[in-house]
């Protein structure tokens, strides 16, 4: 065991068992996601080429139910020997509705990438949409998009001309564990 590390250690005060009620329809937005979820990621690369690997999603209500946090993982835990993968990517994202703003707020952590972004998002006719700004500056949207109970498909859009056009950069297709 780890220096410092008490494997019975539980952060209680985070992990709550549902929705807010003061404003449950509106966290109904990504609590639709709360569960275990499957992952095919798809990187498009700038020569053309793609990578696909396997990633696990997991989603949960925080904070009497007031946000949820999600952590993505790539590649799967039960893809045991992680450092044959060339992708590592290993982040959470806590995500509160703002009823000021009617929208929600999100902060998305990934130290293997040493990202720390945040975004805007809001249901956009049938799509979830987020957005910010990469690490670097470019304009960039998150969006879930052909959600079902059982499945999404998320893309990863960047754009280098302040909006205008969107290039693609990274897909899944995710499917409830």
């Amino acid at each position: 065991m780890e220096v410092g590390v008490n494997q019975s250690f539980r952060l209680e005060g985070l992990i709550a068992s549902g929705p807010n009620e003061e404003h449950r329809e509106k966290l109904m937005l990504f609590g639709q996601f709360v569960g275990d979820w499957e992952a095919e990621l798809t990187v498009h690369n700038p020569d053309g080429t793609t990578q696909i690997e396997k990633a696990e999603w997991q989603w949960a209500w925080i904070l009497e139910g007031r946000a949820i946090q999600d952590v993505w993982i790539i590649p799967r835990r039960a893809d045991h020997v992680r450092s044959k993968f060339e992708r590592h990517d290993y982040g959470t994202a806590i995500r509160s509705y703002d009823p000021k703003l009617d929208a929600w707020r999100i902060v998305w952590v990934s130290p293997p990438n040493r990202e720390l972004i945040t975004f805007i998002a809001r249901q956009v006719g049938a799509e979830i949409v987020l957005e910010g700004n990469d690490m670097d500056g470019t304009p960039m949207q998150w969006i879930f998009s052909k959600v079902t109970s059982n499945s999404y498909h998320w893309r990863r859009m960047h754009s280098y001309d302040g909006g205008k056009t969107w290039h693609l950069y990274k897909e899944m297709d995710v499917r409830r564990s």
